[in-house]
Protein backbone atom coordinates (compact mmCIF):
# COMPACT_ATOMS: atom_id res chain seq x y z
CA UNK A 1 0.00 0.00 0.00
CA UNK A 2 1.70 3.33 -0.98
CA UNK A 3 1.18 6.20 1.28
CA UNK A 4 2.45 9.76 0.63
CA UNK A 5 3.10 12.16 3.94
CA UNK A 6 3.90 15.37 3.48
CA UNK A 7 4.54 17.89 6.21
CA UNK A 8 6.26 21.23 6.38
CA UNK A 9 3.61 23.80 6.04
CA UNK A 10 2.26 26.86 7.14
CA UNK A 11 2.35 30.56 7.29
CA UNK A 12 5.15 32.81 6.73
CA UNK A 13 5.61 36.29 5.48
CA UNK A 14 6.64 37.25 1.64
CA UNK A 15 10.22 36.38 1.19
CA UNK A 16 10.33 33.88 3.55
CA UNK A 17 11.00 30.29 3.22
CA UNK A 18 9.54 26.49 4.00
CA UNK A 19 10.71 23.45 3.80
CA UNK A 20 8.08 20.88 2.52
CA UNK A 21 8.93 16.69 3.04
CA UNK A 22 7.29 14.06 1.45
CA UNK A 23 7.91 10.87 3.66
CA UNK A 24 6.99 7.77 1.12
CA UNK A 25 6.23 4.06 2.04
CA UNK A 26 4.92 1.26 -0.04
CA UNK A 27 7.01 3.18 -2.86
CA UNK A 28 10.84 2.88 -3.90
CA UNK A 29 12.60 6.50 -4.82
CA UNK A 30 14.77 4.56 -7.00
CA UNK A 31 12.03 3.54 -9.27
CA UNK A 32 9.55 6.21 -9.28
CA UNK A 33 9.04 9.41 -10.16
CA UNK A 34 7.96 12.34 -7.31
CA UNK A 35 6.18 15.43 -7.99
CA UNK A 36 5.53 18.66 -6.00
CA UNK A 37 1.99 19.98 -6.91
CA UNK A 38 -0.48 22.85 -5.49
CA UNK A 39 -4.11 23.61 -5.68
CA UNK A 40 -6.05 26.52 -5.08
CA UNK A 41 -9.52 26.26 -4.93
CA UNK A 42 -11.49 26.24 -7.69
CA UNK A 43 -8.06 25.26 -10.00
CA UNK A 44 -6.27 22.19 -11.23
CA UNK A 45 -3.05 20.74 -10.07
CA UNK A 46 -0.46 22.84 -10.98
CA UNK A 47 3.21 20.69 -11.31
CA UNK A 48 5.85 22.75 -9.44
CA UNK A 49 8.54 20.47 -9.05
CA UNK A 50 9.52 17.14 -10.22
CA UNK A 51 12.40 15.05 -9.28
CA UNK A 52 13.69 11.60 -10.96
CA UNK A 53 16.11 10.15 -8.22
CA UNK A 54 18.03 7.22 -10.23
CA UNK A 55 19.46 9.94 -12.40
CA UNK A 56 18.73 13.00 -10.46
CA UNK A 57 17.07 14.73 -13.21
CA UNK A 58 14.73 17.92 -11.85
CA UNK A 59 12.14 19.60 -13.25
CA UNK A 60 10.75 22.97 -12.32
CA UNK A 61 7.86 25.32 -13.35
CA UNK A 62 7.90 28.47 -14.44
CA UNK A 63 6.41 30.31 -11.68
CA UNK A 64 8.93 28.83 -9.07
CA UNK A 65 12.48 27.98 -11.39
CA UNK A 66 15.06 29.62 -9.34
CA UNK A 67 13.65 29.99 -6.01
CA UNK A 68 12.69 26.55 -5.14
CA UNK A 69 14.42 23.57 -5.01
CA UNK A 70 13.34 19.96 -5.27
CA UNK A 71 15.27 17.13 -3.35
CA UNK A 72 15.44 13.20 -2.13
CA UNK A 73 17.01 11.13 0.47
CA UNK A 74 17.21 7.50 -0.20
CA UNK A 75 17.76 6.53 2.95
CA UNK A 76 14.98 8.46 4.24
CA UNK A 77 12.39 7.70 1.37
CA UNK A 78 11.60 11.32 1.72
CA UNK A 79 11.49 13.96 -0.97
CA UNK A 80 11.50 17.66 0.08
CA UNK A 81 10.86 21.16 -1.49
CA UNK A 82 12.49 23.92 -0.32
CA UNK A 83 10.91 27.05 -1.22
CA UNK A 84 12.96 30.70 -1.01
CA UNK A 85 11.39 34.25 -1.56
CA UNK A 86 8.17 33.14 -0.98
CA UNK A 87 5.38 34.99 -3.12
CA UNK A 88 1.39 35.47 -1.75
CA UNK A 89 0.94 33.57 -4.98
CA UNK A 90 2.61 30.73 -3.93
CA UNK A 91 -0.47 30.80 -1.40
CA UNK A 92 -1.81 27.09 -2.00
CA UNK A 93 -2.44 23.23 -0.78
CA UNK A 94 0.72 21.52 -2.01
CA UNK A 95 0.79 17.62 -2.64
CA UNK A 96 3.56 15.32 -2.79
CA UNK A 97 2.74 12.77 -5.50
CA UNK A 98 4.91 9.33 -7.14
CA UNK A 99 4.06 7.27 -10.37
CA UNK A 100 6.80 4.40 -11.47
CA UNK A 101 9.03 5.95 -14.13
CA UNK A 102 8.32 5.19 -17.19
CA UNK A 103 9.91 6.65 -20.58
CA UNK A 104 7.69 9.72 -22.11
CA UNK A 105 10.18 10.27 -24.76
CA UNK A 106 13.31 12.52 -25.15
CA UNK A 107 15.26 10.52 -22.03
CA UNK A 108 12.70 11.50 -20.23
CA UNK A 109 10.74 9.25 -17.38
CA UNK A 110 9.04 12.19 -15.02
CA UNK A 111 7.09 15.25 -15.45
CA UNK A 112 5.03 18.14 -13.99
CA UNK A 113 1.83 16.80 -15.55
CA UNK A 114 -0.38 16.05 -12.94
CA UNK A 115 -2.68 13.69 -14.81
CA UNK A 116 0.66 10.76 -14.93
CA UNK A 117 0.93 10.87 -11.47
CA UNK A 118 -0.65 7.50 -9.91
CA UNK A 119 -0.09 7.94 -6.30
CA UNK A 120 -1.00 11.33 -3.62
CA UNK A 121 -0.69 12.39 -0.35
CA UNK A 122 -3.34 14.39 1.65
CA UNK A 123 -1.65 18.05 1.15
CA UNK A 124 -0.11 20.67 3.25
CA UNK A 125 -1.29 24.13 3.45
CA UNK A 126 1.21 27.02 2.96
CA UNK A 127 0.11 30.58 2.81
CA UNK A 128 1.94 33.63 2.22
CA UNK A 129 1.01 36.36 3.61
CA UNK A 130 2.40 40.09 2.13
Amino acid sequence: QVQLVESGGGSVQAGGSLRLSCAASGVRLGSSCMGWFRQVPGKEHEGVAAVDPPIGSTYYSDAVKGRFTVSHDNSKNTVYLHMYYLKPEDTAMYYCAAVPRRPLGSGRYCSLDHFRYDYWGQGTQVTVSS
